[in-house]
């Protein structure tokens, strides 16, 4: 598994505990990410994902819903609503992922900790979000790869 997938299924495991507990989110954090795994690379990217998620939390729950039209927001399965809060936030504030690889992760979490049938709803919606990213000149990706 690479560091960045490990990093993800961390911040997933955060972002879980924060919907839930609503404890501070230093200590989600220091429980769900630092005290089970010691690789500061890790922990890092791990992190800052949570911090930039829940910080943009409202805007990105808009983005989702804006798609899901189909989906009444509160009956979406809080593990799909944060795998892809993660991902749009991966679209918006790591300029050096390439979209495509925020969606196949996604895909791939989504295997692991949801339902049989999320890959295909949370591939959907990423891939409508990312159309509109692009027509609206949002997304800021840099370097070779990352934008098409």
């Amino acid at each position: 598994m690479s560091d960045r997938r490990k990093a993800r299924e961390l911040a997933l495991c955060a972002l879980y505990a924060y919907e839930f507990s609503k404890n501070p989110l230093a200590q989600i954090k220091q429980e769900q990410i630092e005290s089970r795994i010691s690789e500061k690379k890790v922990t890092s990217f791990a992190k800052h994902l949570v911090d930039l998620t829940v910080k943009s939390q409202s805007e990105l729950d808009e983005m989702i819903k804006q798609k899901a039209l189909n989906w009444e927001f509160g009956r979406i399965a809080i593990i799909d609503k944060i795998i892809l809060r993660m991902s749009v936030c991966e679209f918006l504030n790591f300029p050096d992922i390439p979209p495509k690889v925020s969606i196949d992760e996604a895909i791939e979490i989504s295997k692991k900790y949801s339902t049989e049938k999320s890959g295909k709803f949370i591939n959907g919606i990423l891939d409508s979000i990312l159309a509109e990213l692009r027509k609206d000149n949002r997304l800021n990706k840099r370097g070779r790869g990352l934008v098409e």
